[in-house]
């Protein structure tokens, strides 16, 4: 069968698959509570998969063994940091939230920083917490729909416009019809087909390199860059290169579309469970993705885009059927992300915005979830941006405004409305200070280490001081 012949029918069966799910889900969402958080009632399996896709996909495939592909070794450094993240969600965060947000009631994040307050405190948080959704997840899923319109562009030969709206269109059908159950069991799916992309892509192109022994001495003959762990820095150089790239873990508890699965969980053991699936399956992942970027260097030298090297690598080193599979099943998982950041943005304006519940929230949350989906598009037609650092800004602007704050809250108390609003204020503001720094003040601070870091820490001063002020209070100690 022909290559471009066997990759456009696997697609096709495959985003049948994706609708035929969404229309099953309809069936299960009867009310805000399902469609947001499928009746709480996730398993391990569905919970550990699709949290872990949600939070990984494009940036993962592309971006990540685009990284290896630039950077050589020193991109490995990816590895733990994203480990590390998943370790902070599923052992310190997803027991307590699931705990607390069920007391509370609350099915977003943005409800559940707010309850316990004043309702007009509690308002307040609210209304300041979604804008900071909207703003930064609108961007995310511009970069899922970007991440697909490149890999129709470098397969099939069509134009970027014509991808984007293809990849967006399947995603916001299935979203629109299903809701959670839709967005949980299809990113289920697509974290089943990421693990088989990336045994089978890197272990074929470690041997088209010959082996690990090849795979070193090819990297040695494309530069001394590519073997150097350190990127040619030293000092404090090298010093905000770790620490900038193991704080991407830190962004992982200040994720509304990851977080909200631990909220679903069904119970602590299916928790319990959840967290080992998930764990292997990020090491597999990212290990596999950085290998194939690695083994992709010396294979290719160079490439246009190095945000095209897996896909580079499945076409040129597989069968044609068996490269339509992997490709399409890639293809698939890029467009598939969006559905639970487009979730989360339609609940924040269905379900977080209105000040009273509205009569037809089901309509509301539908016609959310389109509008904000054609704003995405629009973004990933127009704006020109890498994968890579389109997303890592959208990471570090929800992971420092919401992670301290979570993360403090679930482990020593409650923090004073002022203090909420503060922390979220702070985190946010520092990620757009840092992000746009070179052309605002004419120094590129990102240079110096990511943006995360900085806003992260500051954010967590604030929350950690407002802990302490409500602490105090509580024990009737002078402030």
């Amino acid at each position: 069968m022909p290559h471009t012949t066997a990759l456009i029918a696997t697609l096709v069966v495959y985003q049948v698959v994706l609708l035929g799910i969404g229309f099953w889900a309809t069936r299960r969402s009867r009310s805000s509570s399902d469609y947001y958080l499928g009746g709480r009632g996730l398993g391990a399996w569905v919970a550990a998969l699709s949290a872990s896709a949600s939070s990984s996909s494009a940036w993962t495939l592309l971006a990540v063994s685009g990284a290896a592909f630039t950077h050589g070794v020193s991109a490995l450094w990816i590895l733990p940091a994203c480990l590390g993240g998943f370790l902070l969600n599923w052992f310190v965060v997803a027991p307590r939230l699931r705990r607390d947000s069920l007391r509370t009631g609350a099915i977003t994040l943005s409800e559940f920083l707010a309850a316990g307050h004043a309702p007009r405190a509690a308002r307040r948080i609210v209304v300041v917490a979604s804008v900071i959704v909207l703003l930064s997840l609108g961007t995310y899923v511009a970069s899922q729909f970007q991440a697909a319109g490149k890999t129709f562009a470098e397969i099939l030969e069509v134009s970027p416009t014509t991808a984007v709206l293809i990849g967006g269109g399947i995603v916001v059908l299935y979203t629109f019809s299903g809701g959670f159950w839709a967005a949980s069991v299809t990113d289920t799916l697509q974290g089943g087909v990421m693990v088989l992309a990336c045994l089978l892509v890197p272990g074929v192109a470690l041997y088209a390199v010959g082996g690990p022994d090849g795979l070193a001495d090819g990297l040695t003959a494309a530069g001394s860059g590519f073997t150097d762990w350190t990127r040619g820095r030293s000092g404090f150089a090298l010093l905000g290169l770790v620490v900038g790239t193991l704080g991407i873990g830190l962004g992982y508890p200040g994720q509304p579309h990851v977080v909200n699965r631990f909220m679903a969980l069904r119970s602590e053991a299916e928790l319990r469970r959840g967290a080992i699936i998930s764990i292997l399956w990020a090491l597999i992942v990212y290990s596999g993705m950085l290998l194939a970027g690695l083994c992709g260097r010396v294979l290719f030298g160079a490439l246009g885009d190095d945000e095209t090297v897996l896909l580079r690598l499945a076409t040129d080193l597989l069968p044609p059927a068996l490269a339509g599979v992997v490709v399409a099943a890639i293809l698939s998982a890029i467009m598939s992300t969006a559905d639970s950041q487009l979730l989360v943005c339609g609940s924040t304006v269905s379900h977080d915005l209105p000040a009273r519940p509205p009569q037809r929230r089901a309509l509301l949350d539908r016609a959310a979830v389109l509008g904000i989906s054609a704003l995405a598009i629009f973004a990933a037609v127009t704006v020109e941006e890498t994968i890579f650092d389109t997303v890592l800004f959208a990471w570090s602007g929800l992971g420092a405004a919401f992670g301290p704050l979570l993360l403090v809250r679930l482990v020593f108390g409650p923090v004073p409305a002022g203090w909420t609003l503060a922390a979220m204020l702070v985190g946010f503001g520092a990620t757009l200070v840092w992000f746009f720094s070179e052309p605002w003040f004419g120094y590129d601070l990102k240079a110096v280490v990511y943006e995360l870091v900085p806003a992260f820490l500051a954010s967590l001063v604030v929350a950690c001081l407002g802990a302490l002020a409500a602490r105090r209070q509580r024990l009737g100690l002078p402030r």
